[in-house]
């Protein structure tokens, strides 16, 4: 287990934090092309950025990258920050309105992709000035940079992330952010240097990004993994000999259903579950099918990237608990007033401490609404991140969730804006009016019901938009099933009524 060292640095200085612990020849990266050392790894993230400082951009200038688990995709976290540049990845599963969305929201420079999906965007789809660029076009040898001596205060990265309204607001994160954030999951979660991480999570994710971080940071080896079924991940645990999953419910779900050669299933030192809560029934089976691994059920939102997790020795005796802060965080229930909840009362989560972001890219207003001063009895002080989120915290210290305040559709380990659903709906023709929401689902936490007044015939309308949204709609974002109404109920101010609508969906 590695030191906990509260001094941030800035984030490309991981290869060389991670080389110390692993020694000479320690293996950074294993994927399909073979294994990186961590001098590898720092060579390529050194070349990769080289490359980018020649390219003419200003400092401070946002550097897209929109693809799979490739090595690029691996090193452009480290080597855009190096160079002197903002990183915005984007999720590979978004489609072209989404992509275009992200690239203008962030005034991106330059998008680092592959052909395949650069023919899919026009150029109205791109900002002014902004280049796409073919991710092999990007060297990972030859004429490098040192590592940066960036401000660990100074932006490093922003990432997208869905509000309950509107589309995809971006979420600034410092090198502080991303490193404290690698040293504190590196730390609980007891990272050694023999473990193999399994990144089967979107790098566009801030628990999906934190594997490569946290893993590096204890000079682990990190296995990137694009899946397509649980067998996928199955096999990679054989071949890999992987010690540790991060993953998300749908896919604990997806696994606990597969067929798991004993061997492999007993080499699994460590699960961490984040994104929606473990059910109770979750936890005994996964506790029961992989009886050496350790189990982390854990509570983190983008805004401050992780805030809480339940130390397994105690997890048994609490399957419904989210635990108690994880290092460098300060974790507060809070009453409306502002004063301290008491044990057994329900209040809002408020997360203080260094891990807090440094709000939304370009949206004062709603920045000054969710990072607000913390409350004044608050040992960190500071900007906090008001949640939103209700939880009770126990005599024993442990927090239990109790409920989301936001009407945020949480799907397949995916935070969906209803909003950005119900335009989409709306934006052929098909329906006069939708309203989109999460319906509880066993298998994806929630499924997306859009109850909607169809213009015609209502079966001609469901072809057509199901048809449609094929298209301009990732697969987690495509709704399950359509309420069709003959008119939608407004409250006393004009406004669609969205909690009757909600009451009927079942």
């Amino acid at each position: 287990m590695i030191d906990l060292d509260p001094l941030a640095r800035p984030i490309d200085a991981l290869p060389a934090w991670g080389a110390a612990r692993a020694g000479d020849g320690g293996i950074a990266l294993e994927d399909r092309a073979g294994a990186l050392s961590y001098a590898q790894l720092e060579a390529g993230v050194a070349a990769v950025a080289h490359w980018l400082g020649r390219q003419g951009l200003a400092p401070g200038a946002r550097v897209a990258t929109w693809l799979p688990k490739t090595r690029v995709a691996c090193l452009m976290p480290l080597a855009a920050t190096r160079a002197g540049y903002v990183h915005v990845p984007i999720n590979p599963v978004l489609k072209r309105a989404q992509v275009a969305h992200i690239l203008g929201d962030s005034g991106a420079k330059l998008l680092v992709t592959q052909p395949s999906r650069a023919m899919t965007l026009g150029a109205a789809d791109l900002p002014d000035s902004c280049r796409i660029v073919g991710e092999e076009d990007l060297p990972l040898d030859g004429p490098g940079l040192p590592p940066c001596a960036a401000d660990p205060a100074a932006l490093a990265a922003i990432l997208y992330t869905s509000g309950s309204t509107g589309r995809p607001k971006g979420v600034m994160l410092s090198h502080a952010n991303l490193w404290l954030g690698a040293i504190s999951v590196a730390h609980y979660l007891r990272i050694e240097t023999s473990d193999r991480v399994l990144g089967v999570l979107p790098f566009s994710f801030d628990y999906g990004q934190n594997q490569l971080f946290s893993t590096w940071a204890a000079g682990a080896r990190v296995v990137p993994l694009d899946y397509l079924t649980a067998r996928d991940v199955v096999k990679a645990v054989e071949r890999h000999g992987v010690t540790s999953i991060a993953g998300v419910p749908p896919l604990w779900v997806q696994l606990l259903e597969a067929d798991w050669p004993e061997l492999a299933a007993r080499r699994l030192r460590r699960l961490t579950n984040s994104g929606g809560a473990l059910t109770v029934p979750m936890v005994r089976a996964l506790r029961a099918r992989f009886p050496k691994a350790d189990l982390y059920p854990m509570y983190g939102l983008t805004e401050a990237f992780r805030s809480t997790y339940l130390d397994p020795a105690l997890v048994d005796a609490n399957p419904d608990s989210m635990g108690r802060a994880i290092p460098f965080a300060e974790v507060m229930v809070v009453r409306p007033d502002g004063s301290r909840a008491a044990p057994g009362e329900p209040g809002e989560l408020v997360h203080a401490g260094p891990l807090v972001a440094q709000g939304y890219w370009g949206d004062p207003e709603r920045t000054a609404a969710r990072f607000r001063p913390a409350p004044a009895w608050s040992a960190m002080g500071g900007i906090a991140v008001w949640s939103g989120d209700t939880v009770v915290e126990g005599t024993d210290g442990l927090l239990r969730f109790v409920g989301r305040d936001d009407e945020m559709i949480k799907s397949a380990g995916n935070r969906i804006s209803p909003t950005e659903v119900e335009e989409a709906v709306l934006a052929g023709g098909e329906a006069v009016e939708a309203a989109a929401f999460g319906a509880p689902d066993a298998r994806l936490g929630q499924a997306v019901v859009v109850v909607a007044v169809a213009r015609g015939d209502r079966a001609r309308a469901e072809a057509a938009l199901r048809d449609r949204l094929r298209r301009d709609l990732p697969n987690f974002m495509q709704p399950v099933r359509y309420d069709w109404r003959e008119s939608l109920p407004r409250n006393a101010n004009g406004k669609l009524d969205r909690a009757a609508m909600k009451a009927g969906i079942a």
